[in-house]
């Protein structure tokens, strides 16, 4: 009884120690990170959504090195126009700057191409929800570019 509690405990931590070397665990944990910052956004989207600020926003279909630009124009945004001393807000802007946040959004290559992006004050105003649509559609897309690593 004992020889196939041992075996079974031995194939658990093979197949999770396989897992983690196959998708790395720096990848995994961007993954996770992502995911919250995901649910995090939904609180703060529910809060948000009867106010109408208009916000300079990255536009949605944006290339992968303005990624990191991308998210940078986010956050600050969210420090001057949001209330980040509201719980969900600050919860929210505390999880874009992780730096497991920056390494999952960071889809590019080479750091010259990152000169190629706009600043975030020649991105188009919108509206609150708009923001928060793209800032969501920004963080998908790094949950799905993870999760095909």
């Amino acid at each position: 009884m004992k020889l196939i509690a041992v075996c079974l405990f031995a194939a658990c931590c093979y197949s999770l120690a396989s897992a983690i070397i196959t998708n790395g665990p720096d990848t995994t944990y961007q993954r996770k990170k992502l995911e919250e910052v995901l649910r995090q956004l939904y609180d703060v989207k529910e809060i948000m959504q009867h106010n109408e600020k208009m916000l300079s926003t990255p536009p949605e279909n944006i290339e992968d090195c303005c990624c990191l630009s991308a998210l940078q124009c986010f956050k600050a945004n969210m420090e001057v126009h949001f209330n980040t001393t509201e719980r969900n807000q600050k919860k929210l802007l505390k999880s874009l700057k992780s730096h497991l946040t920056m390494r999952g959004l960071n889809f590019c290559n080479s750091e010259s191409q990152m000169s190629t992006c706009q600043t975030c004050d020649s991105h188009p105003q919108v509206t609150v929800q708009v923001f928060l649509n793209r800032l969501e559609s920004l963080i998908q897309r790094g949950i799905t570019k993870l999760s095909m690593k």
